[in-house]
């Protein structure tokens, strides 16, 4: 699958590759190159978030303040780089209108050992759940919700203090 980038290219700095999408992709084409990519690491860690289904959802849209939104992405991607020493970042990130299923975000870790790659990818989701430039809502029935994070999601974010 070929991907196409909303609105500027994808950053692919060194070890770091963050892609902002106006259309789907697939995570599992997405982390098997990143895989490929990095062959000496001794850890990959991902986490996938996607739509979901249930509670009457049947649509989510991701809206986002474009000035901001792909270099803060970035930024975050070269701290986590950085803050635990790993071969190689990968953020994926939609925007625009999703279904139940849709993949949403895409985030992995390469390091020489497994706790870096898995503490990496945490701490790219707590920040993009909680600090990010995204503005959320969610169709349920014929009525847009917009959604904001939850108290749980503050606390997770607060641990990288």
């Amino acid at each position: 699958m070929r991907w196409r980038c909303c609105l500027q290219s994808a950053v692919a700095e060194g070890t770091v590759s963050v892609r902002l999408l106006d259309t789907g992709f697939s995570p599992a084409e997405a982390l098997s190159q990143f895989a490929h990519r990095h062959p000496d690491a001794g850890g990959i860690a991902s986490f996938t978030g996607q739509v979901r289904a249930g509670g009457g959802v049947t649509a989510l849209e991701l809206s986002h303040y474009e000035p901001l939104t792909l270099p803060e992405m970035e930024r975050l991607a070269r701290r986590a780089s950085a803050q635990f020493a790993l071969d190689g970042v990968l953020v994926c990130h939609r925007i625009g209108l999703m279904q139940p299923g849709d993949p949403i975000v895409l985030v992995a870790a390469a390091a020489p050992h497994r706790r870096e790659a898995l503490e990496a990818a945490d701490f790219l989701m707590d920040h993009l759940k909680s600090a990010a430039w995204f503005w959320k809502r969610e169709m349920r029935g014929d009525t847009w919700h917009w959604i904001e994070p939850r108290l749980q999601d503050h606390r997770d974010l607060a641990r990288w203090k």
